[in-house]
């Protein structure tokens, strides 16, 4: 079994205003086939994590540790921590002028498991996890991410996820800009990819929209964590229960210190679905 563990972890990030710490002390552990859902509002550290986890410059760790299975994360370097088993799907996939999706992924692939896999095989799974994701034969024909919509490039994300195999996935707003056909698409993709291997997510989301569809383990939101065994959230000013959500629950933590213990803040801070 492969486990992610954060342990006190500590990140800045440099502004116009100096530099800003912007995680305080994160404490978390995803073990295989685990799925965690990362809530909260805009500013409480989700995409730090995610992003300081993937190896982004931008942000620099000054306390605490990460370890993949017992190895020093923040000692790798960024196609290190890929060959490891992380995979990040990011919030805006950038295009790649000139670089056809084919060559992508099977020069991916191959950087990954250090040999290029066979090419009758490889062409086999990629069409069949194209045809499960509703994705044209021609899509790997185009270049990475240019001219996608936001659906497209969202399909294309999970389609690198079910082809390169990681052990954790971090999946930075997985859902944004997807319409529910979409969204049910793309939630298929990551249960099928869990569904086939002991692949552990780290879901990291605004909405509860999506976790009708990916059913969480865990749910660590935003400054605030309070224990429950269901999800909260307002719609249109009525307070309603997430059924869909209750049964999977089956521990919440605190995950950003320091941070007052407050239950109508911890609801609050669910989300409007939209």
């Amino acid at each position: 079994m492969a486990i992610l563990q954060i342990k006190n972890l500590h990140v800045t990030v440099e502004t116009e205003q100096g530099t800003k710490e912007i995680l305080k002390g994160v404490d978390l552990t995803i073990r295989s086939g685990e799925s965690h859902a990362i809530m909260g509002p805009n500013g409480s550290g989700k995409s730090t994590l995610a992003y300081t986890i993937a190896g982004h410059p931008k942000y620099t760790v000054t306390e605490g540790e990460i370890l993949l299975d017992g190895e020093d994360v923040l000692e790798m370097s960024v196609d290190e921590r890929a060959r490891a088993g992380l995979f990040l799907a990011m919030q805006y996939p950038v295009e790649i002028p000139g670089v056809s999706v084919s060559n992508f992924l099977r020069t991916a692939k191959t950087a990954i498991s250090g040999e290029a896999p066979a090419l009758r095989t490889w062409i086999k799974d990629v069409r069949g996890a194209m045809d499960a994701l509703k994705m044209d034969n021609t899509f790997t024909e185009r270049n990475v991410n240019e001219g996608f919509s936001g659906g497209e490039k969202k399909r294309h994300e999970i389609l690198q996820l079910e082809l390169l195999k990681p052990k954790f996935a971090v999946l930075d707003e997985t859902d944004s800009g997807l319409d529910v056909d979409a969204l049910k698409i793309v939630s298929e993709g990551v249960n099928r990819v869990k569904s086939n291997s002991d692949l552990g997510v780290m879901l990291i989301t605004h909405y509860t929209r999506i976790l009708r569809y990916i059913k969480p383990d865990f749910v660590h939101i935003g400054d605030v964590v309070r224990p429950t065994d269901e999800v909260l959230f307002f719609q249109e000013g009525q307070r309603e229960h997430d059924t869909v959500v209750t049964h999977s629950l089956n521990k919440i933590k605190r995950l950003f210190r320091p941070a007052p213990f407050e239950d109508v803040v911890a609801v609050e801070q669910v989300g409007r679905d939209g």
